[in-house]
């Protein structure tokens, strides 16, 4: 627009920015995109990739004991920590590069340094000055929350810092109950670390199903996690063996030598200059935005985890793709944030879409119907261990909607995007049902689920 050096300035280039700033672009706009830090964001830098990939390393210990089952002889396996940094780092280093080409393809401007805003139309760029746009667009993500007061909390790391320490520790802590702590606890485990998680909570994975959420626990113990809940730090102290964790149910202090802190994520705002433009935050401090992403200042916007709305990746990318097209491809488009699928990389892993059967029970006045198995999974029939995988439907009475859909187990997340297709587009029990088995497959088991559960006992739903 005349007057200004953009069309739009992208505060953020993690995957919602660079997804708006290249469609933007590509409709004609000026735009630039400023980013403090690498190019790809939480998710491509310090949080789903490497950390997939870790999951990916961390895995083999596991599979080298179903290969003994079925005959194989596995003698001399060992895991190189450093060896596998540099590979991940090298992997890191070519996808950023990639989301840079695609900007700069695309015609957007890549600023590097940090940027806040100065005015609703102004924003400075340290290093560069100040440079203005017609319309911004705010997408930095969260970042790690850590308590400030804890004494000894400088002892301890969060994620960020987990995808570089220089070596695995012998003994790790890990404080959290949500899908980061869970999937970290299962990574160091399966890499030989002997591994504890604290959590205040009376059970993991808050906000999944209460099914889910104990099936998983059970699971994490039998691979020999030792989960420790109803418990939180009281502090850290460093001793001449390594770091003592002292937690507020009076057990005897747990000693390690690294404590990871996974205690969720905060929006990303602090030094933006949001109150020199009048954007408003709501009462968690995330950025309040309307259907179409726009903040209380009519020309700033804001996508991604600095909202707060679905923390997830694929949900920040379309999001900043409703934004470009609703504000500069003229096509007026919101992002359904109902019915998203999201898998948490635990080991086993959890694929879930829809409602929890506590939810459902609550928004449905109990009107709802439980189909639920418990099964070895075939592929370690020959092991000898006790581990189970658990599927889950939670369906509407009358309409049999099929409204829940939980899976734990070996490929979980690949089998629930199939399920989130179907359920997205309303599907009942019965078409569900009327769909043939793929044999043998784990998968098969959820069209093959035809016993209800006996409902609770009046008094068990909250």
């Amino acid at each position: 627009m005349a007057g200004y050096d953009y069309d739009l300035f992208v505060i953020g280039a993690g995957s919602g920015g660079v997804r708006a700033a290249r469609v933007a672009a590509l409709s004609g706009a000026r735009v630039a995109v400023a980013e403090e830090h690498r190019v790809g964001g939480t998710c491509v830098i310090r949080g789903c990739v490497p950390k997939k990939f870790m999951v990916y390393a961390s895995e083999f210990a596991h599979h080298f004991k179903t290969a003994e089952g079925y005959g194989w002889t596995v003698e001399g396996a060992r895991f190189d920590w450093p060896a596998f940094l540099a590979e991940k780092d090298k992997e890191i280093a070519r996808l950023s590069g990639i989301y840079v080409r695609n900007l700069q393809n695309a015609g957007a401007e890549l600023v590097h340094g940090k940027a806040r805003l100065v005015d609703r139309h102004t924003v400075e760029v340290e290093g560069r000055g100040q440079v203005t746009a017609d319309k911004i667009l705010i997408a930095t993500g969260g970042r790690p929350w850590m308590p400030k007061d804890l004494p000894g909390i400088e002892h301890a790391i969060t994620s960020n810092e987990a995808f570089h320490i220089a070596e695995l520790p012998k003994r790790i802590i890990i404080a959290g109950g949500g899908y980061i702590a869970v999937e970290f606890a299962g990574i160091f485990n399966g890499l030989g670390v002997d591994t504890t998680l604290v959590h205040r909570g009376p059970n993991i994975l808050r906000g999944f199903d209460d099914d889910v959420r104990a099936h998983v626990a059970e699971e994490m113990e039998k691979r020999g996690i030792k989960v420790l809940l109803g418990t939180q730090h009281s502090a850290i102290e460093q001793t001449a063996t390594g770091l003592v964790s002292r937690l507020t149910n009076g057990m005897s202090p747990c000693e390690s030598d690294l404590v990871l802190f996974a205690l969720g994520r905060e929006p990303y705002v602090e030094g933006l200059g949001l109150e020199a433009a009048g954007v408003e935050l709501d009462a968690r401090g995330a950025v309040k935005v309307d259907e179409y992403s726009r903040t209380s200042v009519d020309n700033i916007w804001a996508v991604g985890d600095v909202t707060d709305r679905i923390n997830l990746t694929p949900v920040a990318i379309r999001e900043g793709h409703a934004f470009a097209d609703t504000v500069f491809n003229d096509r007026p488009t919101t992002f359904d944030h109902e019915m998203v699928a999201s898998a948490v990389f635990s080991q086993p892993p959890i694929g879930s879409v829809g409602l929890s059967e506590a939810e459902a029970r609550h928004s449905h006045g109990g009107k709802v119907d439980i189909y639920l198995a418990r099964f070895r999974p075939m592929k370690y029939a020959f092991t000898g261990g006790d581990e189970r995988c658990l599927v889950k439907l939670v369906v509407e009475q009358g309409t049999e909607k099929i409204l829940g859909c939980h899976v734990v187990a070996p490929d979980a997340p690949e089998i629930i995007q199939m399920a989130a297709i179907a359920m997205k587009m309303g599907v009942t029990k019965p078409q569900w049902d009327s769909t043939c088995a793929v044999h043998p497959t784990l998968a098969e088991e959820l069209v093959t689920l035809r016993e209800k559960q006996a409902p609770p006992a009046l008094g068990q739903v909250a």
